[in-house]
């Protein structure tokens, strides 16, 4: 098949014998080759020519698959769908004498879904592996099982450009300690020159999908430049269509063909931005020319430097986009471009310095994109623990992903892919607007259901944020993507099962737009609540400014996002929808509620949606154990500050606590972390007669806790913890527990004459500390040892109180000396007295 001398034409055919005989010894390889080589247009050809059956060649963009497809069947001198054809989403051309068919991994993705052991295939080659796209990532790990487990006969080629080849070598092979093979291909390096070229102002940085005008100013000037003082081609890098559009309307090149390649194009348009044209060219281009392709002429490349990279879209609960700076490893594959055929300049739009701060390669998307497709894929395919990945995927992530397919129906309970979940999918889009689809169309037709999933699925954006506004708009090829999203909608059309889109079509298009949505996100489906609407997953919707749905009382939101501090999300796209058709998405669920809200127990039976509330009305007998627990949960929200504590249930606590240090249990612990987690332990009966907090307020404290301490404990608590002691002067004197592990014993100094030791409690475990004061009640002394407080501090406060206090006495032996609480006068009368 191979035309003769080919394979000297450029540098990978000097190692095609090499990787063939790697293939033919160990069944896989890596091969490594810089862009230009060959690895995609040759390697492909020479393996049909060795083995029989059909080539797989796997690429990560569906313009890489047209562009090698066509590179290889010019290389044969034929048409596209002969001996090579593609097959990318919506598109494909081959026929019954394909021996090369390039294919996207997406696609490859679900042929090995439907026959795990690709029948009819001897080889497959996974093109860019260094891109680490999801898709990639699980094609390799599903073709390394199936070589491993159905087909030892199948042959496997990763391609790579930069990721380090060990890694790579050590998931392809056989198993640890086994690595696939390397074959390396080296090229003639060409002179690349380097211009540093930052804005002369600062530019803002990127901020999710919006990049700074002041840089796309920059770039389309560094454009003009390239123009007016280079010689050759210009290929410009910018993270977006919605950036090459911006930079396109900024450049006024008389005689200069301006051409765009993104992958939201037609392919027609792609197609012509890869043949050189018959004047000078400046291509527009996103990351989709970066590696895979070749764009002919290209000698001076200018970088904007930004790139998009995968991440969670909440906007939509679909994998998005944002904005970052390019990776040092991009870079260079960027400026690579510009010196394939011949030498080249690239023109950065940053600083040498920056440069140096850039990070060194991309991060791998299963480490930041949406997981949902990759584990639903997974789920069919087997366990995501036995998968030969490169890298795990974060279980964080991961998790979240399989609860949203367990919510959609797409995976039981068990993590086990349902019937729902295997159709799904087979369609070829995110799970979400799978399942949207194919519930869909029995209900609106398989023909809108498709157009609405292809609207989402593809993001097309209209003036406003009225979806069905937007459907009618691109379905009269008003808006930018029309040709893209035609075509998608007739590949969704084709994945209907037969007969299940047949009815449907007594909805208008407006709510028929609505209910696919809701199928797509039912979390999403709001209903109007004052100014803008509240959801069924909790989220708060508003409307922006001068909105088509301001009248809509129920919506199902597509797009949205909410800036940060913001307690609603901005509406982008919805759709309307009626409670009939929001009943049917979201089942509804009645439940008796009996909750403590807002300092009293509000007792309701609820009709909601999810969150979302339809309807309430009031339990006249709310079960009193329920009454008890929403009590309860009040106590543990607002803290026991809510009941009224005498002075006697203080004390109670206190007199246990002291307890409860010295002695342990059986002693209970009322400690306000213990009693606010258990409140219906000990209040008990009492909390089904309360309804606010004034209810609260009235309950007796002091007898709820008595009645949680056990009767050995109760019996014994005036003998171990007295509320009162005797003093020496007859009085009964209350101890105070606020201290429990030194209680105190306040009284005047003169009462405690002749007491050698002060009181102890706890069964003598624990001394009471002594507060002595002055007849005025003013504290004195403060001691836990009498005997010693007479002999050596005694005699101080006599001698600066005795003159202040006269009129009571002041002995010089405490010890004995006659205990009281009255003057010395009085003590005398009563002594004449006897």
């Amino acid at each position: 098949m191979l035309p003769p001398g080919l394979l000297a034409t450029l540098p990978v055919g000097t190692v095609v014998p090499d990787l063939l005989a790697a293939l033919a010894h160990a069944g896989a390889a890596v091969l490594q080759a810089p862009p230009g080589t060959g690895k995609t247009t040759l390697v492909p050809l020479a393996l049909a020519d060795a083995l029989p059956g059909r080539v797989l060649v796997a690429e990560p963009r569906r313009v890489a698959a047209r562009a090698a497809a066509a590179r290889m069947a010019a290389l044969l001198g034929e048409e596209v769908g002969g001996t090579v054809g593609y097959a990318v989403r919506g598109e494909r051309r081959t026929g019954p004498g394909t021996r090369v068919e390039v294919v996207t991994t997406g696609l490859l993705l679900r042929r090995l879904l439907a026959a795990e052991d690709l029948p009819g295939v001897s080889a497959v080659l996974l093109d860019e592996v260094h891109e680490r796209q999801l898709d990639l990532d699980l094609a390799l790990a599903f073709c390394v099982q199936a070589r491993r487990l159905l087909r030892e006969d199948l042959r496997l080629v990763a391609a790579s450009a930069t990721l380090a080849a060990d890694r790579l070598a050590a998931v392809l092979g056989g198993g640890p300690g086994a690595p696939a093979p390397v074959v390396t291909a080296t090229a003639p390096v060409h002179p690349l020159q380097v211009r540093w070229c930052p804005p002369s102002r600062p530019v803002r940085p990127p901020e999710g999908l919006r990049v700074d005008p002041a840089l796309l100013e920059h770039v389309a000037g560094l454009v003009q430049r390239a123009v007016a003082e280079l010689d050759g081609d210009v290929l410009a890098f910018l993270p977006g269509a919605g950036e090459v559009a911006a930079v396109q309307r900024r450049l006024h090149l008389p005689g200069v063909d301006v051409a765009v390649l993104t992958g939201g194009h037609g392919a027609r348009e792609q197609d012509a931005a890869l043949r050189p044209g018959p004047r000078r060219r400046v291509v527009l281009a996103t990351a989709v020319a970066e590696s895979s392709l070749t764009v002919p002429g290209v000698r001076v490349v200018v970088d904007a430097g930004l790139a998009r990279v995968p991440r969670v879209d909440h906007a939509r609960g679909l994998s998005g986009l944002d904005t970052v700076r390019v990776s040092r490893a991009g870079a260079e594959q960027r400026a690579g471009r510009a010196a394939r055929e011949a030498p080249g300049t690239v023109l950065r739009a940053w600083s040498a310095a920056e440069h140096a701060l850039l990070v060194p390669d991309p991060a791998p998307e299963i480490a930041t994109g949406d997981l949902a497709s990759f584990a639903l894929l997974a789920a069919c395919w087997g366990e995501v623990v036995d998968l030969p990945l490169l890298d795990a995927p974060p279980a964080g992530p991961l998790a979240a992903a399989r609860a949203s397919l367990v919510r959609l129906g797409l995976l039981d309970a068990a993590g086990a892919v349902t019937p729902a979940g295997r159709a799904a999918a087979a369609v070829g889009a995110h799970p979400r607007l799978a399942r949207a689809l194919l519930d869909g169309a029995p209900l609106v037709g398989a023909a809108r259901a498709a157009e609405v999933v292809a609207l989402v699925g593809e993001d097309v954006r209209g003036r406003d944020d009225d979806l069905a506004a937007t459907w009618r708009a691109v379905r009269a090829g008003r808006l930018p993507g029309a040709e893209q999203w035609r075509r998608e909608a007739r590949r969704l059309r084709a994945a209907v099962p037969a007969g299940a889109g047949e009815g449907g079509g007594e909805l208008p298009d407006d709510l028929a737009a609505g209910l696919v949505t809701a199928l797509a996100f039912p979390e999403r489906v709001a209903h109007r609540r004052g100014a803008g609407w509240a959801s069924v997953g909790g989220t708060r919707f508003e409307p922006g400014p001068g909105s088509a749905l301001e009248g809509a009382q129920w919506v199902a939101v597509a797009v949205a996002d909410r800036a940060p501090g913001r307690a609603s999300a901005r509406v982008r796209a919805a759709a309307p929808l009626e409670e009939d058709l929001a009943r049917t998405v979201v089942a509804p669920v009645v439940a008796d509620e009996v909750l403590w809200r807002d300092g009293d127990v509000v007792a309701r039976r609820v009709e909601r949606l999810g969150e979302l509330e339809l309807s309430a009305r009031p339990l006249p007998d709310p079960p009193p154990e329920a009454v008890a627990a929403a009590v309860a949960e009040g106590l543990r929200r607002e803290g026991l500050g809510l009941l009224r504590w005498s002075a006697a249930a203080r004390s109670l606590r206190q007199r246990v606590a002291c307890c409860r240090a010295a002695l342990g249990e059986p002693w209970p612990d009322l400690g306000d972390r213990a009693l606010a987690a258990d409140p219906g332990g000990w209040l008990g009966p009492q909390l089904a007669a309360v309804r606010s907090r004034a209810d609260l307020a009235r309950l007796d404290v002091a007898a709820a806790l008595r009645r949680t301490l056990p009767w050995e404990v109760a019996a014994r608590l005036e003998e171990l913890a007295p509320e009162a002691v005797v003093v020496p002067s007859g009085r009964r004197a209350a101890l105070d527990y606020a201290d429990p592990a030194a209680p105190v014993l306040a009284l005047k100094l003169q009462e405690a004459f002749g007491w050698r030791s002060g009181p102890r409690v706890a069964g003598g475990r624990v001394a009471v500390v002594v507060h002595l004061l002055s007849p005025a009640g003013r504290p004195l002394a403060v001691t836990a040892d009498l005997e010693s407080f007479w002999r050596n501090g005694y005699p101080g406060v006599r001698a600066e109180n005795r003159g202040r206090y006269p009129k009571h006495p002041w002995p010089e032996d405490p010890l004995a000396a006659e205990p009281t609480a009255r003057t010395s006068a009085a003590v005398r009368r009563d002594a004449r007295s006897r």
